[in-house]
């Protein structure tokens, strides 16, 4: 089983820096971190989510798996222990195993129940504050620290975006949104 992640390489920095100049953003942007994410780090669930502030909440606005998370959904996160390590700390979360994703996470049953059991959080962050989060959900034991390093890479390419986005959201308006393909 790889427990390392490939090392990412220019051109997969390439690849996500191209993404940033074409039209239809956030979606292409989105996508493209999306495949470099699972193709480097590993994936099987993925998911980006906006963070407001003063809702304490997150929403998603990209998903490779809309049936099971969909589209729009929000969390609260008021109060919890991951919230205040990655939301207020900006430090990523991993959990290697189910039993660390259950105290982490009230979907757990969810998220095991497809069996998944390594989790992997990387805030996205902006102007010194997290704008959001890069979720990564693979199988027990997957995720390392090294996984870590890479994984705020890559999430620095979805920090405008969600910037943006946060700037630009009306609080009764739709968000666009997208899904990935799995």
């Amino acid at each position: 089983m790889q427990t390392e992640p490939r090392p990412l390489e220019l051109n997969d920095l390439s690849r996500l820096a191209l993404a940033l100049r074409v039209a239809q953003q956030p979606e292409a942007i989105f996508r493209e971190v999306y495949a470099v994410a699972c193709e480097s780090l590993g994936c099987k669930l993925f998911t980006i989510m906006s963070f407001d502030t003063e809702r304490y909440e997150v929403e998603r606005l990209y998903t490779n798996m809309p049936t099971v998370y969909p589209l729009g959904g929000r969390k609260k996160k008021r109060g919890s222990v991951w919230a205040g390590h990655t939301l207020e700390n900006l430090r990523p979360f991993r959990a290697t195993d189910p039993d660390g994703i259950r105290a982490a996470f009230d979907d757990h049953a969810v998220i095991t129940g497809m069996g998944l059991g390594s989790i992997l959080n990387i805030p996205v962050a902006y102007d010194g504050r997290c704008v959001g989060t890069m979720n990564l959900t693979h199988v027990e034991g997957w995720y390392t620290q090294a996984h870590e390093a890479a994984g705020l890479l890559l999430a620095s390419f979805l920090a405008a975006p969600l910037a943006l986005y946060q700037r630009h959201a009306k609080p009764k308006a739709a968000p666009r949104m997208i899904a990935g393909c799995a």
